[in-house]
């Protein structure tokens, strides 16, 4: 199976920290999936939709903005704020 480890933080404390197959972030630059053995990454995040994928159940979060580091099949999402 094909396992990444996905950390996502607000300035309230952790938001999520488990295993997941993909994660697709708004990027700046453009929305982007991240797989297994993905190349390392510094990304900011823009407004959009943060989906995670576990065991084929699909998991949504709105956020305003905030950056993420891939590197070494770890995700780390820091978040300016939640869309509730």
């Amino acid at each position: 199976m094909n396992i990444l480890k996905l950390e996502i933080y607000t300035p309230n404390g952790v938001l999520f920290d488990g295993k997941v197959t993909s994660v697709t972030l708004p990027g700046t630059k453009g929305i982007f999936t991240v797989l297994k053995n993905h190349g390392a990454i510094i990304s900011s995040l823009t407004e959009g939709k943060i989906k995670y994928t576990i065991d084929e159940e699909i998991t949504t979060i709105d956020v305003l903005g905030g950056f993420a580091e891939v590197k070494n099949n770890v995700i780390t999402v820091c978040l300016e704020s939640v869309i509730k």
